[in-house]
């Protein structure tokens, strides 16, 4: 019955997705409500940036339309577990209307950053409010249990951050939809092997909202009025959910399931390329002298672009090193401490934009090709 109901969820999302996906479309292309080129910008088309509207309506639709049948069919949740998982999805839902109504107004009419930042820290503040924070750190950089008054805020700021670095990873199609789909996977395996059938059920409820979003992202042909992006609607929504999933894995609740440092360590590494993309052009910025929230054409996919990689040609490549990270990570983990794995995973990744830097400066022409292609 259990797979019965991820199936349900997955296909009840993917089924009005796919409903409301091209009635955006529609809507976007009779009001002109499009994503304008520019300098920064791959495309050199006026595309509708609405997609993420239908993330949130189809998300609570096919969840709740789930769990509905989970209760029919005599499949209740455990009463041991509603004291802590009513509040979570209740605060959660809270946190994503006001991410949700954020980006709306950014998407359609503009929104200035400080303003969408304040959103973003009281939205984030709804899950310590609701109980859940990073309370175990399993001995990452030598600190073990966190007490409240470190774990909480730590928590906002990690929330904040993976919203933010989903947001900036959105740079080219199905970039960030690819990469949130792989950590979907993951984590929604992990959810239903650990018996948390509910966060099963919602993980894999927004994995099949992806699926639709992803076709017409990337296979869709703007001349045909068929292509779409996410927008921040859909990035800030991701970028929230993604965070609670992977927060609520790797906290420690007896009750749920045995606290260790691999959960903590696997989750994390789910996001690992947004992740260090993100700390990676922070740092180059402040050596720069840069103002840290401008933006510019340092993150990954830029610099793949700048060696004559084509747009799908790129974001391949990211997914594949994902994806990459994740199979070593996972595998490393049961052998290996926290921190050795960390630092592996910084030399490789550092490595990685070594070696991309060295073919970008030994053939200054692409530089040229990428102003071209932007």
């Amino acid at each position: 019955m259990s797979y019965l109901l991820i199936l349900l969820c997955l296909s009840v999302s993917i089924a009005l997705s796919f409903i409301i996906i091209p009635r955006i479309l529609v809507i976007s292309y009779r009001k002109k409500l499009f994503d304008i080129p520019d300098e920064r910008k791959v495309h050199n088309q006026a595309i509708p940036r609405l997609g993420g509207f239908s993330f949130l309506p189809t998300i609570l639709f096919s969840l709740f339309f789930s769990i509905g049948i989970r209760y029919l069919v005599g499949l209740q949740l455990p009463v041991k577990s509603l004291g802590f998982i009513v509040p979570e999805f209740f605060f959660l839902i809270c946190g994503l209307i006001l991410l949700y109504l954020a980006g709306i107004k950014d998407d359609l009419i503009g929104l200035r950053y400080r303003s969408k930042f304040v959103i973003q820290i009281v939205a984030v503040s709804m899950l310590p409010l609701s109980g859940l924070w990073i309370n175990n750190l399993y001995g990452l950089l030598g600190i073990h249990e966190l007490s409240p008054w470190l774990g909480i805020p730590f928590t906002i700021l990690a929330t904040v951050f993976i919203i933010n670095a989903i947001n900036l990873i959105d740079g080219l199609d199905g970039l960030a939809s690819g990469i949130s789909g792989i950590s979907l996977i993951i984590m929604g395996s992990l959810f239903f092997y650990h018996d948390m059938l509910i966060y099963a059920m919602l993980v894999f409820t927004v994995l099949g909202t992806l699926i639709p979003f992803f076709y017409y992202n990337v296979f869709g042909r703007a001349e045909h009025c068929r292509k779409i992006f996410m927008g921040d609607t859909g990035s800030l929504t991701l970028g929230y959910l993604l965070a609670f999933l992977i927060i609520r894995y790797s906290s420690c609740h007896p009750e749920l399931m045995p606290c260790s440092g691999k959960t903590f360590t696997v989750a994390f590494t789910t996001l690992l390329i947004p992740i260090f993309d993100v700390f990676r052009v922070m740092l180059l910025r402040t050596r720069l002298h840069k103002p840290l929230f401008i933006a510019d054409k340092n993150h990954i996919h830029h610099k793949l672009l700048s060696i004559d990689f084509s747009p799908r040609r790129s974001m391949l490549t990211i997914l594949f090193m994902s994806g990459a990270f994740c199979v070593l990570n996972m595998t490393l983990v049961s052998y290996i401490n926290c921190n050795v794995l960390l630092l592996v995973d910084i030399v490789l990744y550092t490595g990685i934009n070594l070696w991309i830097d060295k073919v970008r400066d030994a053939h200054p022409s692409s530089v040229l090709s990428l102003n071209k292609k932007i």
